[in-house]
């Protein structure tokens, strides 16, 4: 389901309107060309599983059949991998990035680390994705009723930063009042779930693509407890169940069980920013904006062909779940809205990182 909220829904609908029969240019031609996929990320984790899942379907897709090789980058939680690409990529078409959340949020935060600027790309493919907190089952926890035994305990959590993709899960932890000491310097998700399979971390966080490939087995071996969902920010404002993971409550109706009353304050509302910024438009493919206009054109042809394929959904169901996924001037729109952020829940959100992760921005 797509989640966006705010009045940028109508701009997006005028968008979608225009893009509704895609008619391409037909000039660009990819026959006999590499397009190098950047993923800011290491191998296995959430947004590689994406990149690896789309990447062969774009190849077919693509006027000329290219070859569509996916290159990693981690480093910084993304901004290695951003930086390196928005200052040497050129603009071909033949050159594509693949963003997460951890893009996202320390672009909106004003991260100085980050050299790269959104308005300088053009997203062709927009991605929609939830998550699951899951701990070690030696803890003993099925369910928030267990709540006091985790908060007994300190538990380690694998990170790739604070300011990376799991900042609203560092949030949640916060407020659930759990003990949870986050190790910073994972080069991916997927990172921190193995550093979780090698008990050198008891909680854990991952995005729905490695969740459903790699977590799902850790479950059902019992190597795995699932805790909660983050949940879906429906057009109404609410948190929904994650389609996805139906079975599973969200964060919202796990912390109610287990506090006994909704969430709220200012860290809900910078939670429910968070969820917006960065999971309704988790992962997204762009490029230069000042690429060959039919290049553009041809990607985002592709990406509705891709999602518009009869057996798409039962596909993506099995490895990047179930999620409506927005292309071509549509997903460009869902871009621009997603990154902005109110300036007080901005400084929420810095205030929080300086206090308790003495990150300074």
């Amino acid at each position: 389901m797509k989640t966006l909220t705010r009045c940028g829904i109508s701009l997006i609908a005028l968008c979608a309107a225009s893009w509704s029969v895609p008619v391409p240019l037909l000039a660009a031609d990819f026959s006999g060309e590499n397009i190098e996929w950047t993923i800011p990320f290491g191998v296995g984790g959430g947004t590689d599983v994406w990149a690896r899942f789309f990447a062969p379907q774009f190849s077919e897709h693509l006027p000329g059949h290219p070859n569509v090789v996916v290159l990693n980058v981690p480093g910084g939680g993304s901004i290695t991998g951003a930086n390196q690409f928005y200052n040497r990529a050129r603009p071909s078409g033949l050159e594509i990035l693949g963003t997460s959340a951890s893009t996202q949020y320390p672009a909106i935060l004003g991260d100085p680390r980050v050299r790269y600027d959104y308005a300088d790309w053009t997203a062709v493919l927009a991605s929609p994705t939830g998550g699951v907190v899951y701990v070690n089952p030696d803890y003993g926890v099925s369910g928030p009723a267990d709540i006091e035994a985790l908060r007994g305990e300190e538990i380690r959590f694998a990170s790739q930063g604070a300011t990376s993709l799991e900042m609203p899960v560092l949030l949640a932890f916060k407020m659930l009042g759990l003990n949870v000491k986050p190790v910073f310097g994972m080069e991916s998700r997927g990172a921190g779930r193995l550093a979780f399979e090698r008990g050198e971390a008891g909680i854990d966080f991952q995005t729905s693509s490695a969740y459903l490939s790699s977590v799902k087995p850790l479950v059902d071996g019992g190597k795995a407890v699932p805790l909660f969902s983050l949940g879906v920010v429906g057009a109404d404002g609410e948190v929904q169940r994650d389609p996805s993971f139906s079975d599973l409550p969200t964060f919202v109706e796990f912390y109610e069980a287990a506090t006994g009353e909704a969430p709220s304050g200012q860290a809900f509302e910078a939670w429910t920013a968070l969820m917006l910024a960065g999971f309704s438009l988790q992962k997204m493919v762009v490029l230069p904006k000042d690429a060959p206009a039919d290049a553009i054109e041809a990607y985002g042809v592709a990406a509705e062909e891709i999602v518009n394929a009869p057996d798409f959904r039962e596909r993506a169901g099995e490895e990047i779940g179930v999620y409506d996924q927005l292309v071509g001037p549509e997903a460009d729109a869902a871009l621009t809205e997603a990154l902005q952020i109110d300036p007080a829940i901005r400084d929420f959100l810095i205030n929080w990182l300086a206090e308790d992760y003495d990150v300074r921005i």
